[in-house]
């Protein structure tokens, strides 16, 4: 296949409005000294952040039906944009920092652990590789907590001591709750017992649903209701003076099996490469010494107008993940692949379980891209 992807890709507008951007101006509006507040939110005591992975704008809006609650949140909500990749690694990573990708340097699912030849998983971590030396740089909640505020993570037990938590969101308290009505019980509780405080509700159920369902199946739609309500409670339940925000860390595409493209299949895209990191749908490769090249121009011609194929230099260029430090750059892949359609770039032999899920994210597009920021305020 040959040619250019149609569309452009849909570029974060780091500093404007992205999940950074949102973590930020939450601190700056509970009054923390010296950040800033690009979103221009209203101060208040107490913020509720609830995290809804996989919750994307195109999905929500297009089931009103499922999630009356969120929909009517939603015609006076707007849109931030997840950063790139449009993934759980990274943008945990930029909501528990306050930073783009290029900072905070957890630049995706799978990227090259520089001058070990092997690849970290962000989700399943590695205990040969610190966590804090991985990502050095204070966490929201850390500013929060030096600021004098109270912060807290609400979400399932077992992410308590990850090395994602510690990497992005250390410094908050724990609350460990395993079910939808668990997470709304202790997120309230600990709003009302504190008088400022930053609490973060993650839940991840609707994202596994995608992942093993799909996101247009009836099994999502049944879950994105379980969502809403639970939504609905936690702002039914707000003490006085908390706001409430609803945002998601990326969205989601069904991927056909005709729209695959198997790496470990295809020749063509193993020639030259050292590493395949990333994920289906946002790929770092990481080129033997010498070949970047060859395999950049593989790469685009295999995948033609499918992706958008770029080297390591353009895409930071291009900003795909915002400003970067010069100590993250060989995190990144030497040639960086982003689908440009419903499309994905699988690896079956060694990726089977990633390869074999239905729903997908991490690229450019608006389905991968554009999350909703949803607002409500208790007086």
């Amino acid at each position: 296949m040959t040619g250019l992807p149609e569309s452009m890709p849909t570029l974060p507008r780091y500093g404007e409005a992205t999940l950074s951007d949102l973590a930020c101006s939450v601190l700056c509006c509970l009054g923390v000294p010296d950040e800033p507040n690009p979103l221009q939110l209203s101060e208040a005591q107490r913020v509720c952040l609830l995290v809804v992975d996989g919750l994307g704008w195109e999905l929500l809006r297009d089931q009103p039906a499922a999630a009356p609650f969120l929909s009517e949140l939603a015609v006076s909500g707007r849109t931030l944009m997840a950063g790139f990749p449009a993934t759980t690694v990274t943008s945990m990573g930029s909501l528990g920092t306050g930073r783009p990708p290029g900072q905070h340097g957890l630049l995706g699912y799978q990227v090259a652990i520089p001058g070990e030849g092997g690849l970290l998983n962000g989700l399943r971590w590695d205990r040969r590789v610190d966590p804090v030396r991985w990502q050095p740089g204070p966490t929201v909640f850390e500013r929060a907590v030096k600021a004098g505020l109270s912060a807290f993570r609400i979400a399932h037990g077992s992410l308590r001591h990850t090395g994602l938590a510690m990497a992005a969101m250390r410094g908050a308290g724990y609350q460990a709750a395993d079910t939808l009505g668990a997470l709304a019980a202790e997120a309230t509780a600990v709003l009302r017992q504190h008088d400022r405080v930053l609490a973060m509700v993650y839940y991840a159920g609707l994202d596994g649903t995608g992942h093993e369902c799909g996101c247009t199946s009836e099994a999502w739609r049944y879950q994105l209701a379980h969502v809403d309500k639970l939504a609905e409670h936690l702002a039914g339940a707000l003490p006085p003076d908390t706001a409430l925000y609803i945002t998601a860390d990326h969205g989601m595409v069904d991927v056909a099996e005709h729209d695959r493209v198997d790496a470990d299949q295809d020749g063509d895209l193993q020639e030259g490469v050292a590493l395949l990191g990333g994920e289906p749908r946002a790929r770092h490769v990481y080129a033997r010494p010498g070949a970047a090249g060859e395999v950049l121009a593989a790469w685009r011609e295999v995948l033609g107008a499918r992706a958008w194929v770029v080297s390591r230099e353009e895409a930071v260029e291009e900003g795909w993940f915002g400003p970067v430090e010069a100590r993250l750059m060989a995190r990144i892949g030497d040639v960086v692949a982003a689908p440009a359609g419903p499309s994905a770039i699988v690896a079956s032999r060694t990726e089977p379980r990633e390869s074999a899920l239905i729903g997908m994210h991490g690229s450019l597009t608006t389905a991968d891209q554009l999350v909703p920021l949803l607002a409500l305020n208790a007086s």
